[in-house]
């Protein structure tokens, strides 16, 4: 839920953290279109660190993860995204922002890779992928709820007290996880067997050992290449369509209040439809495979985000409807790879590896896209939102990459050490 928070208040938060709203409704409309420049460059640069921070957290925690427990490093790393959510608000200058934005993003990435691990080994092969798939749609639930949040707070009339520090103070909430985790969730018996193993040469959380296999080392480069076109796409121009619907919705007449409002109801539907995406993978990828499922969602995922941006930019006085309309159908399509990297990314590592491999691959794509947020503000600002949507949004391209490398796991068991010993017909 925080990182949607941030991408809803991203704009407001850096301008009040560059100039007092008093001084900026003083500019001239010259100097009000290079302020807004600005913003959208530093609004980049802090979206990359926060995504440095995701990085930095999943190898930190992933391999914690493997040596200390799932349910362990899931506690750490809530309380770590909660209390530099919450912190996210206190800020005075954008580097203190960008700080604990970073530190933010160190505890979620951790997160993500003990959860899917969890969830991975606790739940039988037939039902496993779409556990998996609804424990990532879920996650669309939680971004709808930061955009009725977001929704609430800016539409109570407190604009002018910076209604963004409020919104990460309630972001902070989710601290209270960690009571019902540590009363309530066991380590998975398939970790608990791969600890025993560890006493007897099977080290847990060596990060090296993927490196030197050949088989996990080829797993490893294809799901972060997978992960990387995944990312790159919905951080660098997917989830920048809020800052575009707002200066798009502006420049068409809207009173700054209005535009707010209708880029929220643009989120939550962009998220509904995230939902559905998200589900329908778990469903392709039990239907055919998935690398069928992957092929189709980045072909698709690339297409619906030109046919948005396009769309939306020459719609002229019809910006509002054409934005609703084609909210739902990118955000259904450019979410549906994640549900195959929360599906597809534990069927690729042993147990004693499995969130050390799923963090590593998931965060070194957000090491790889990083440079995505930094580019969309740096191309917007020199091009246009449009034509810089259709520059970056070509990291699909590794996607494609990454998937013709991949095995197929469809049917497999989760993989432990004698997979790799004598590959698995799907390892090979």
């Amino acid at each position: 839920m925080d990182q949607n928070l941030f991408n809803l208040v991203r704009k407001t938060s850096v301008e009040d953290l560059l100039m007092p709203k008093a001084q900026r409704d003083a500019l001239s409309p010259e100097a009000k279109a290079a302020f807004n420049d600005e913003v959208g460059f530093k609004g980049g640069i802090v979206t990359a660190v926060f995504l440095l921070g995701w990085a930095a957290g999943g190898f930190i925690f992933g391999i914690l993860g493997d040596r200390l427990g799932r349910t362990k490093t899931m506690i750490v790393t809530i309380l770590i995204y909660a209390i530099f959510t919450g912190s996210s608000g206190l800020v005075n200058n954008w580097i203190l922002y960008s700080i604990a934005r970073f530190m933010t993003g160190v505890g979620v990435g951790g997160e993500w890779a003990a959860g899917a691990a969890l969830v991975a080994e606790t739940f039988p092969q037939r039902s496993r992928p779409m556990a998996l798939g609804f424990l990532q749609a879920l996650s669309s639930v939680g971004n709808m709820m930061a955009a009725c949040i977001t929704w609430g707070i800016e539409g109570a009339g407190i604009q002018d007290v910076q209604s963004w520090r409020i919104v990460y103070f309630v972001g902070a909430v989710p601290a209270l996880l960690v009571l019902w985790i540590r009363r309530s969730v066991h380590e998975p018996e398939k970790w608990v067997q791969a600890k025993e193993q560890a006493s007897v040469g099977k080290e847990l959380g060596k990060i090296g050992s993927m490196f030197t296999h050949p088989v996990l080392r080829r797993n490893l480069i294809a799901s972060v290449l997978m992960g990387a076109a995944g990312v790159g796409a919905l951080w660098g121009v997917g989830f920048f369509s809020t800052d575009f619907i707002l200066r798009t919705l502006i420049a068409a007449g809207k009173k700054p209040a209005e535009a707010n409002q209708i880029k929220n109801i643009m989120f939550i539907l962009q998220n509904l439809g995230s939902f559905f995406g998200i589900y329908c993978f778990a469903l392709l990828a039990e239907r055919l495979n998935r690398r069928k499922a992957f092929f189709m969602s980045y072909v698709l995922a690339w297409a619906s985000v030109l046919v948005f941006f396009w769309g939306v930019s020459k719609s002229g006085a019809n910006a509002t409807m054409v934005c609703l309309i084609l909210a739902p159908v990118m955000g259904f399509f450019t979410l549906m790879p994640f549900s195959g990297f929360t599906i597809y990314f534990p069927e690729l590592f042993p147990t004693r590896l499995r969130t050390t491999g799923c963090g590593f691959a998931y965060n070194a794509a957000r090491i790889l896209a990083a440079g995505a947020p930094f580019a969309i503000g740096f191309l917007g600002k020199k091009y246009g939102f449009p034509q810089a949507a259709t520059m970056v949004v070509g990291i699909y391209v590794l996607g494609f990459i990454g998937t013709a490398m991949a095995p197929e796991t469809k049917g497999l068991p989760l993989p432990d050490d004698k997979d790799f010993e004598v590959a698995a017909p799907g390892m090979k």
